[in-house]
């Protein structure tokens, strides 16, 4: 399925500089590492927390070094001078805001890092755009910033489409979630800031989180553990390729929501594979991947977890004319080939 591109959309521009929040995570590399190839000057923020191996981490904060376009300073988005110190010194032109505390089932555990980090952090960060307009400043053209599948909650209606209710969220993360998705909504509305969010589904591949379950698996394939497999493997999940989230990233940074009727200027979109894979099936892709059989234990469903996710991506389609395209195999095959070397 192709789209007709909008009328009005403008190639990538490495003339602007970009404030990447959540530099050294696992998309804010990959997004980092693609602008700063293509030329751009990139602006990274990170607190370079340990919820996950911090030297995973650091690594990709090397590799973004070795860059001459990129500039970083260490900071939590939850730490107002910080944010406000990096806006100051970046004059960024686009903020994409990927920091956030990540997981659904730490959400339930560890709820106060949740709302530090994706409710008083967001809210600095949509602080910062809007005195980005104040006189004499340099103001913020395009904030974009990212959301999650799990806004969807466990609704049974598929695939999932931004027209849908998404208002019965089954954990913390997804709440959160959710309300970043009305307050930079609000600060869109009430001070004009350009605004898309960024609904995410289930990205994987090389330099990915350790706490995301394709990681977890292969870690304990390699020491012949077993692996807990919950729903007894029922499960759908829309696994979209790291690259491919960020080819839908690039397209959007020049291109701002045009106004609607209400004159408002603000958007979400789905990047997903738009190709639910069953989990059973997964783990036997990821075998073949690694080369080894995994010893399985089964469990139910935990809390916070949802049967399926599937993304509706017929308005990235229609904007961008572009759709995540990276199959399964390919893709873990491109993981397990890094995982080999990075475990080794």
């Amino acid at each position: 399925m192709r789209g007709a591109m909008r009328a009005d959309y403008r190639k990538p521009d490495p003339a602007q500089r970009i404030l990447i929040t959540g530099a050294a995570g696992f998309i804010g590399y990959y997004l980092s590492g693609r602008l700063l190839k293509e030329g751009y000057t990139v602006y990274g923020l990170d607190n370079m927390n340990d919820y996950y191996d911090v030297r995973l981490k650091e690594c990709r904060l090397e590799l973004l070094k070795q860059n001459a376009g990129f500039r970083f300073r260490r900071g939590s988005i939850a730490d107002r001078e910080a944010v406000e110190e990096v806006f100051e010194a970046a004059r960024p032109d686009v903020v994409v805001n990927l920091a956030a505390q990540a997981g659904v089932r730490y959400s339930i555990e560890n709820p106060d890092s949740y709302i530090e980090s994706n409710i008083i952090g967001f809210y600095n960060i949509l602080e910062a755009c809007r005195h980005s307009y104040d006189e004499g400043r340099h103001p913020v053209a395009h904030l974009l910033f990212a959301s999650s599948s799990s806004v969807y909650g466990d609704q049974k209606k598929t695939p999932f489409s931004v027209t849908d209710p998404v208002d019965r969220p089954v954990s913390l993360y997804a709440a959160t979630k959710k309300s970043n998705e009305l307050l930079a909504y609000t600060y869109s509305h009430l001070y004009k800031i350009p605004s898309t969010g960024l609904r995410f589904f289930t990205v994987y591949g090389p330099y990915g989180r350790p706490d995301m379950a394709y990681f977890g698996f292969s870690e304990k394939i390699r020491r012949g553990e077993p692996i807990k497999i919950f729903n007894h493997g029922d499960m759908y999940r829309d696994f979209t390729y790291v690259d491919d989230i960020v080819e839908g990233v690039v397209r959007m940074l020049n291109n701002p929501p045009v106004q609607n009727e209400e004159g408002d200027r603000y958007k979400i979109y789905n990047i997903g594979n738009n190709r639910p894979v069953r989990l059973m099936d997964f783990i036997e892709t990821l075998e073949a991947a690694l080369g080894q059989k995994a010893e399985k234990e089964y469990y139910p469903m935990q809390p916070g977890d949802v049967y399926q996710t599937y993304a509706d991506v017929d308005e990235l389609i229609r904007d961008f004319d572009y759709r995540p395209s990276t199959d399964i195999k390919e893709g873990l095959g491109r993981f397990a080939e890094w995982f080999a070397g990075w475990k080794a």
